[in-house]
């Protein structure tokens, strides 16, 4: 690593590719938005960090009701040590943005949720709303990332969820990249990129992950390749998605038994470690930069090889 640096183009703009960057690109003063960060230990939070780490602004979108809980967590520095970047400074957020991805227009959100009292003192924050915020803030952006999963019945079988609650599920958790790519697009320039997080249930059957989910994770990665399609002729924007292994956040407890999932995937994966946050993060950061531009439509698994096994190998019936 000799430090030397290389000047290109991306985003219809000039960049500084450093080869002493673990990231091994750096932007600088471009604008990443991700949508779905509420807490310090997702997979949300790990991708702001590492575009971070390579130059990127940080803009990020947290549901409403978690706003003003993330909101004082930052502001009186309690996400300070997970703030940390390789380079010893801290990851700066330039903005937080009220955001619920389930309306796409003020006109879309019923009468129960504007006066719902965790919405009370926030506005603006429908993805139209948002996508405008942001471009009178900032102009532009280069990188959108999606990292936004809900289902109101996860804990339900498929035999036992309401349509409500698949639809619910399919709404936060698969349109909502349709919809933010729909409105984020005229603001992205030329050559940036997106990407999303899946899950291996939309390809295998996960027992427990239910309400829809695994229908909407389908959806999301049967989407990515017609969205990639559509936005890279549209508006030369790359879209790809990550096949993210199991992690331990506050926003994947909500299925129940994800510890359970975390030792399985320990126990049967090729690799076995421990599946970081960070290691999804720097995946993130690589296929959103230019050192990928030829990575369209693509699903990436980050699952430490578990995706290729078909067989459990610490089932009771291959020890008998």
């Amino acid at each position: 690593m000799t430090g030397e640096s290389e000047e290109g183009t991306a985003y219809g703009l000039p960049i500084d590719i450093r080869a002493s960057s673990p990231y091994l690109f750096v932007y600088s003063r471009k604008h990443a938005f991700i949508a779905g960060v509420a807490d310090d230990n997702g997979y949300g939070w790990a991708i702001a960090k590492a575009l971070a780490a390579a130059g990127a602004e940080i803009l990020v979108g947290t549901w409403v009701p978690a706003l003003n809980i993330f909101e004082t967590s930052l502001r009186r520095g309690k996400f300070d040590n997970s703030c940390r970047l390789p380079n010893g400074s801290l990851m700066e957020i330039s903005k937080v943005y009220p955001f619920d991805a389930v309306y796409d227009t003020p006109e879309d959100v019923p009468e129960d949720v504007k006066t719902n009292k965790r919405y009370a003192g926030s506005s603006n924050w429908t993805v139209t709303e948002v996508a405008e915020s942001v471009k009178n803030d900032f102009g532009s952006i280069v990188i959108l990332v999606h990292s936004l999963a809900n289902g109101p019945e996860v804990t339900k079988l498929l035999l036992e969820t309401s349509r409500r609650g698949y639809l619910g599920a399919i709404s936060a958790s698969s349109y909502s990249f349709v919809s933010l790519l729909q409105y984020f697009l005229p603001i992205m320039n030329p050559g940036g990129a997106s990407v999303s997080l899946t899950d291996i249930a939309s390809e295998r059957t996960i027992p427990g992950y239910g309400g829809g989910m695994s229908s909407a994770k389908a959806a999301l990665q049967s989407d990515t390749r017609v969205l990639a399609f559509e936005a890279g002729r549209k508006g030369q924007i790359r879209v790809n998605t990550i096949s993210a292994g199991p992690l331990g956040s506050r926003a994947a407890k909500a299925i129940g038994f994800i510890e359970k999932m975390i030792d399985y995937s320990y126990s049967n994966a090729p690799l076995q470690k421990e599946l970081l946050a960070d290691e999804v993060g720097n995946t993130a950061a690589f296929l959103v930069s230019p050192r990928a531009s030829a990575v369209i439509g693509s699903v990436v698994f980050m699952d430490n090889g578990l995706n290729t096994l078909g067989l459990a190998i610490d089932s009771p019936t291959l020890s008998a």
